[in-house]
């Protein structure tokens, strides 16, 4: 008869569904830019410490190290619309504390292409040059064409 095996930790950790990508993925998807921030072209890190319920829900945060600009406060409210997977604890309604390190980087521009100026009534015709004909040993590489270009 064989005794049911226990777990490794007395107390189990709630985890983000996912995992650590997933995590990643939705800061990155709800994460927006603070216009104060990106108007003073502030980049920085953002140190959060979360505490999660015993249902999962992140109820209290606090910033640890403050980056300022309105990006503290971007970085608390992405913190509370996470929602972690709570195990049952033997009954027992327990508290968790985490850390989180939320990234400010400013977004890259993109360079707009040079606009092409696109010239109507140009044509053009291919041809195949004219070969000249001449003895088989004295023959070098493959035709040519010649373009024609009509404005």
């Amino acid at each position: 008869m064989h005794k049911e095996r226990k777990g490794k930790h007395f107390i189990k950790n709630p985890f983000y569904e996912g995992g650590l990508k997933a995590m990643r993925e939705f800061i990155s998807q709800n994460k927006k830019y603070p216009k104060d921030a990106l108007k003073e072209k502030i980049e920085g890190t953002v140190f959060i410490k979360y505490t999660i319920n015993y249902k999962g829900k992140v109820i209290e945060t606090k910033v640890v190290k403050s980056l300022g600009y309105g990006c503290d406060e971007e970085a608390e409210r992405v913190v509370k619309l996470m929602k972690f997977e709570a195990p049952k604890n033997r009954g027992i309604k327990v508290k968790f504390f985490k850390n989180i390190q939320i990234h400010f980087r400013l977004p890259k521009k993109k360079e707009k292409p040079a606009p092409r100026q696109v010239q109507s009534n140009i044509s053009y015709t291919i041809t195949p040059s004219k070969k000249e004909d001449s003895a088989p040993e004295k023959k070098k590489g493959g035709g040519g064409y010649t373009i024609q270009i009509k404005y």
